[in-house]
């Protein structure tokens, strides 16, 4: 027989048996868009902006439909009270972790992000364990931070108000913080080694955030050296770039919107003043700082999807039945930017987390870390970097934009798996 027709003739059967498991599989699901054979709904989904594509599923299929990436079937949950129901009300059975073909080869399902069932729960247990009594949530910490913060107040003021991109300035002051809580020691910001690492890490975080990145052992213990050697890894990786990008992004939305910048040096010099440092306990004084860190981390939706959950056991889930080891994507995107809960959510606005007498208001709405079982560890840590990190510099420099405010374009430049801003430069002119 020629070999061409054997050829066509084992794809046509592949095609047809891919179309058949998808047809079988898809009784029970959500409902979703028509996949096609093999790559499934690939060419339906703007790889450039997926949160955007979930958003006009969503409004076809309802809060909770399925997708297939490649031949397997994905469940999105889009919208706070689907996200809150599986996260939250169901969190034991949505506490796997989803597929991610990179970090599996890299990291061969160990460490603290992309493990899964027991060995994730000892990982945990031991990392969050161990933190704390490296001083993780207490004052010794907040000491840490306010140190580092004035290191990075040296190293911006060597810029001589100079146009500079803060990429890795900004990137060695949480980068630090991690190494003096894991090895108790931190590092200059010219020392070569720590230049070398916290470029692997931007680069790792480029490349994961990438559109088409998203196109694809101890018997007694978990505790392994390799497993211990990772979760590092996994803590500079989420305790740096996290943290980094998200001061990168409000320098640029302070640089944006000067009215807000001023608003917040107003409150920051009648509350601190300029003779002491800021701390965490002037953030109760400080409602509308306090209200822009939030507004900074809510409009930027620095991981748009979140990390890929999968159900741990078959569930019945509204009505429909998800099979053990389903992937599951939960929308952070869609809940941060409610408008139920945010009037104008595109807009970056203060205004979102404060109550008509000008007190900060809490928000549930608020999960730019994910919520439940598999929230990020590092969450307060986040905050109280970014918190304090910012009202540092503000109290130390004037943000100047090397162009209008009104041309300043704040559209991510990367939205995969993290939301990164476009490179810009500044000057930071010294008060």
């Amino acid at each position: 027989m020629d070999p061409v027709v054997v050829l066509v003739f084992m794809l046509t059967c592949l095609v047809l048996l891919s179309f058949w498991r998808q047809s079988s599989e898809r009784r029970n699901l959500p409902p979703g868009p028509t996949p096609l054979p093999l790559i499934g709904n690939f060419l339906q989904i703007d790889v450039k902006n997926i949160s955007q594509s979930l958003t006009k599923f969503s409004k076809v299929y309802g809060p909770v439909f399925t997708l297939y990436l490649g031949m397997k079937p994905t469940v999105v949950l889009h919208g706070y009270e689907a996200v809150k129901e599986a996260l939250i009300d169901h969190g034991e059975m949505f506490a796997g972790r989803g597929s991610f073909p990179m970090a599996e080869r890299l990291n061969k399902g160990l460490g603290i992000i992309f493990s899964n069932g027991s060995r994730w729960k000892e990982t945990r247990c031991f990392t969050v364990m161990t933190l704390r009594n490296l001083g993780m949530g207490k004052r010794s910490i907040e000491d840490r931070v306010q140190e580092e913060a004035q290191c990075l107040v040296e190293e911006l003021r060597k810029t001589n108000g100079s146009p500079c991109d803060p990429t890795f300035i900004l990137g060695c002051a949480p980068c630090n913080v991690i190494c003096s809580i894991i090895f108790q020691n931190r590092f200059d910001y010219k020392d070569k080694y720590f230049l070398d690492f916290l470029k692997k890490l931007n680069e790792n975080f480029r490349i994961l955030s990438s559109p088409w990145l998203q196109s694809i052992h101890n018997q007694q213990s978990e505790l392994s050296l390799e497993n211990l050697t990772i979760t590092v890894s996994d803590l500079f990786a989420a305790g740096t770039e996290t943290t980094s990008t998200m001061l990168r992004y409000a320098l640029l939305l302070l640089l944006k919107h000067p009215h807000v910048t001023a608003k917040v040096q107003e409150e920051i010099d009648q509350v601190v003043g300029r003779d002491r440092s800021p701390s965490m306990q002037d953030r109760s004084h400080m409602p509308y700082t306090d209200d822009t860190v939030h507004e900074v981390q809510r409009v930027i939706k620095l991981v748009p999807t979140n990390m890929p959950h999968a159900v741990t056991n078959d569930i019945k889930f509204r009505d429909y039945y998800i099979p053990k080891g389903t992937m599951v994507i939960t929308s952070l995107t869609s809940v941060l930017l409610d408008s139920k809960e945010f009037p104008n959510p595109e807009v970056f606005d203060p205004g979102h987390f404060l109550d008509k007498d000008g007190n900060f208001k809490k928000s549930d709405y608020f999960v730019p870390f994910s919520i439940g079982k598999r929230m990020c560890a590092g969450e307060g840590l986040a905050h109280m970097e970014l918190f304090l990190f910012l009202t540092t510099i503000l109290q130390n420099f004037k943000l100047k934009s090397l162009v209008q405010p009104k041309d300043i374009d704040t559209t991510p430049a990367l939205n995969g798996f993290g939301s990164l801003p476009p490179p810009y430069k500044l000057c930071f002119i010294p008060v």
